[in-house]
């Protein structure tokens, strides 16, 4: 039986899903359509992981196979380690029986535990969802309403200083080596000391015939001495120091820079405490919010406290999350990440906010130079002509490469700090050594895997949108990249499957494809990144945060290969920040437009999979709704007083009862919904007063990563009027 899955996630997007899905629910029922949920946020893995709720992520993915898949999915928690001993611990307060997370496992029931928690952090929704490649971009509602009410943008400076610095060599991207598997095998990665001792580091990796494997490597030491050589460039330069990672998808690899970066930035206090540190389990990876708090209960904790202070009085001047608070860049890994902090810094005049409140110039460090020449051309672009004009400006809409966990993101398992000198191997089953790499202690390895299957539809759907759109549509490939080449081998093969007739498909590496397509931005034209799965969730933010405003607003389709769809409602951004306004002062800032944009396509598949005509009503009905949202600007306001997100859900709960009352395809619906739409109507004032009344009192959730239900639901449910106008629909 067809029904959608609207997914339970996290933060902002969950709150929301209280007050928005018994809207959609209640016009649902009414036309047919089955709408049911599942529970994939980060308290519901853990939970599922241990068997005291049913694993709704594993049900969702086997369901991601079939043709039968219609899924709404809202942002997640990518979970850095100090969130998921967040989230442990309020589970464990709320009663659930569930071990603590094993920093240091040693018996064989902790290194079992531990295992568990590794499959919950990180990126463990999307490989498991994303059976298909993305597309991705503006709806043109929300790219005209863009131009018409031009966000703000930050003036640049000719003689700005703000530049990216990368390492360029000894990094993941210089130390990368490719191959393409000929015939089904069996890899296992391995470790050969010097002394000709082997480990196996994973064995029985299934390849497929034509799959791309890579290996690659990031050199610790020189790791080490880029890094110091940046901290001191930053202060020379007067300039705010700042690194930018993704240590939630990245989510084995980049907590170990960031806690590099920790290191590298108060060497004095690692030289002096990093035994008793370390002994007490403290890791730098985790922040220095997480180290001052823990090294509080150790006897050395006013030294250690001082000594930060000291390093911070001492070195460059460092970037803030929020220097009220005092909470620097380096202190949580999972508070600043690459794809949204370097668009929300380009959108600034290059600048983030220093420790005293002020916004300033910035060295934005980003170590592996896979992707970092991106950003430095467009601030590069920035400088030499301004910032951009979202009245005019172009869009970047995008194809990524994604399903069956492709590339970087699939590594996470893959992925291993080296524990001696030595060699790292990836052999077949026959004992062939595919890639190997002479590697030191610390060194951080990783290997990934890109299907076949999902590079050809990858090509098929970039040349299906030139062709819907007739933008070009441009390869993000670098030839001089071992796994790019290979890529753009398969691109050169694939391609002539297609009629490109008439079409502009270019290859280029990915700082030469943003000079292009800023170039082409400038002018008001269209271009499509066709881009693999990091390049994916990095232009996703930065050319709609610049365009847009925000990322939020994109329209994200997944054509599932097998059939069916996975329909994303866009970026989880400043979600947390918008929970802290919520239970601080009851008023949430959260723009679910990006759901309302992914009910659209999700309604027009169900009524395809079920046969309902009503659902595509619906579907039709609902798009008219949203621009008209849109026109009235209806989203939720900057500050209290104004409507929030519950207020921009009644105006489009409005909207689309007006909107089916009007529509002439199906008179029961009609006359079902035009008693709705009177009665909202004439109600307005009365419920707007009804939830701005309830604003600038703190409010009680029952919890920040599992909410009580009931307690949420009175929270975003406050307008008695709606409620009951609502229920008149069942």
């Amino acid at each position: 039986m067809a029904k959608i899955i609207y997914t339970h996630t996290d933060e902002a997007p969950l709150l929301a899903t209280y007050s928005f899905l018994p809207i959609v629910q209640a016009y649902a029922g009414r036309a047919g359509v089955d709408i049911d949920t599942r529970d994939i946020s980060l308290s519901g893995r853990i939970l599922g992981a241990f068997g005291i709720v049913d694993d709704a992520l594993a049900e969702l993915g086997d369901l991601a196979k079939t043709p039968e898949a219609n899924i709404i999915k809202l942002p997640n928690i990518s979970a850095s380690v100090p969130q998921l001993k967040a989230a442990i611990k309020e589970l464990q307060e709320q009663g659930h029986a569930i071990p603590d997370y094993p920093e240091s496992p040693s018996t064989d029931e902790e290194k079992e535990t531990r295992a568990t928690y590794d499959k919950v952090k990180g990126s463990a929704v999307n490989p498991v969802l994303r059976e298909g490649n993305s597309d991705r971009r503006a709806p043109a509602s929300v790219k005209n309403y863009a131009k018409t009410h031009p966000h703000r943008m930050g003036a640049w400076s000719s003689d700005s200083k703000t530049n990216v610095a990368t390492m360029g060599q000894h990094d993941f991207r210089s130390n990368e080596k490719s191959v393409v598997v000929p015939a089904d095998d069996t890899l296992t990665i391995k470790h050969v000391g010097a002394d000709g001792t082997e480990m196996v580091l994973k064995d029985g990796i299934g390849v497929l015939a034509g799959e791309v494997v890579d290996g690659t490597f990031m050199d610790v030491a020189a790791l080490r001495r880029f890094l110091t050589e940046q901290i001191a460039r930053a202060k020379a330069e007067d300039v705010l120091f700042s690194v930018h990672l993704k240590a939630t998808m990245m989510k084995v690899s980049d907590p170990i820079i960031f806690g590099h970066v920790v290191q590298a930035f108060f060497p004095t206090l690692f030289e002096q405490y990093g035994a008793p540190l370390a002994a007490a389990g403290i890791s730098p990876n985790d922040g220095l919010g997480g180290l001052l708090t823990a090294a509080e209960k150790l006897p050395e904790g006013g030294a250690i406290k001082a000594a930060v202070e000291a390093g911070l009085a001492e070195g460059p001047k460092m970037a803030m999350v929020d220097s009220d608070r005092g909470i620097t860049n380096l202190h949580v890994p999972s508070d600043v990440i690459i794809d949204a902090s370097m668009p929300a810094m380009i959108r600034t005049s290059g600048h983030m906010w220093g420790p005293d409140g002020d916004e300033a110039d910035t060295l934005a460090v980003i170590p592996d130079s896979s992707y970092a020449g991106v950003y430095q051309t467009v601030i590069d672009d920035c400088r030499a002509h301004g910032a951009f004009d979202p009245a005019t400006m172009g869009s970047v809409p995008n194809v990524g490469l994604m399903a069956q966990a492709a590339e970087e993101y699939g590594s996470h398992d893959k992925t291993f700090e080296v524990p001696a000198a030595g060699q790292v191997q990836v052999v077949n089953a026959a004992g062939d050594v595919l890639i190997e790499h002479d590697v030191q202690p610390g060194d951080i390895w990783r290997a990934c895997q890109t299907k076949d299957a999902p590079i050809r539809d990858w090509v098929k759907l970039a040349v299906a949108r030139a062709r819907a759109t007739g933008a070009p549509a441009v390869f993000w490939l670098d030839r001089t990249r071992a796994h790019d080449a290979n890529l753009i081998a398969k691109v050169d093969e694939y391609l002539p499957e297609h009629d490109t007739t008439g079409l502009t498909i270019e290859i280029m590496s990915p700082a030469e494809a943003t000079a292009y397509s800023l170039e082409r931005i400038r002018r008001g034209e269209d271009t499509i990144s066709v881009t693999g799965n990091v390049l994916r969730d990095y232009n996703t933010d930065l050319f709609p945060i610049l365009e847009l405003g925000t990322s939020a607003k994109m329209l994200s389709v997944v054509p599932l290969m097998n059939g069916g769809g996975l329909f994303e409602t866009g970026a989880g951004g400043s979600a947390p920040k918008h929970v802290q306004q919520l239970v601080k002062e009851n008023y949430l800032r959260w723009d679910s437009l990006g759901e309302f944009f992914a009910l659209v396509p999700s309604l027009e598949l169900y009524a395809e999979q079920a046969g309902t005509p009503a659902a595509t009503v619906l579907a039709e009905t609902l798009d008219r709704a949203t621009g008209t949202f849109l026109n009235e600007d209806k989203s939720p306001t900057r500050r209290l007083g104004g409507i929030d997100n519950r207020g921009s859900h009644f105006y489009l709960a409005l909207f689309w009862a007006q909107e089916l009352a009007q529509q002439t395809d199906d008179a029961d619906l009609a006359a079902v919904f035009k008693p709705l739409a009177d009665t909202l109507a004439a109600n307005e004032q009365t419920i707007v007063d009804e939830l701005i009344a309830v604003q600038g009192s703190p409010a009680d959730i029952g919890g920040y990563y599992r909410p009580d239900d009931a307690k949420a639901d009175a929270v975003m449910r406050p307008s008695a009027t709606l409620n009951e106008a609502l229920a008149s629909l069942a």
